[in-house]
């Protein structure tokens, strides 16, 4: 199952998987991956991701499974 997360909270464990953020512009942030992976994310204060969005997000962007997702994100929560 995948968490409910909004845009801030997604961008900080990108960064903790070593993306880096490469700009800003308005509400979107944009980021990379040393492997050469982009992603955009959207940051709407007190807004949580729409469940299609951050699907869209793990499979298209970041390449992975919904299940690797979820066993990373567990990973970083419990630091």
């Amino acid at each position: 199952m995948l968490p409910v997360l909004s845009g801030k909270e997604l961008v900080a464990f990108l960064e903790h998987t070593g993306f880096s953020t490469i700009r800003q512009r308005g509400s979107h942030v944009r980021m990379k991956s040393d492997d050469g992976r982009y992603t955009t994310i959207p940051i709407h204060s007190g807004e949580d991701l729409p469940k299609g969005l951050l699907r869209k997000i793990i499979r298209d962007d970041l390449e992975m499974t919904l299940e690797d997702f979820s066993e990373e994100y567990r990973k970083y929560k419990g630091k």
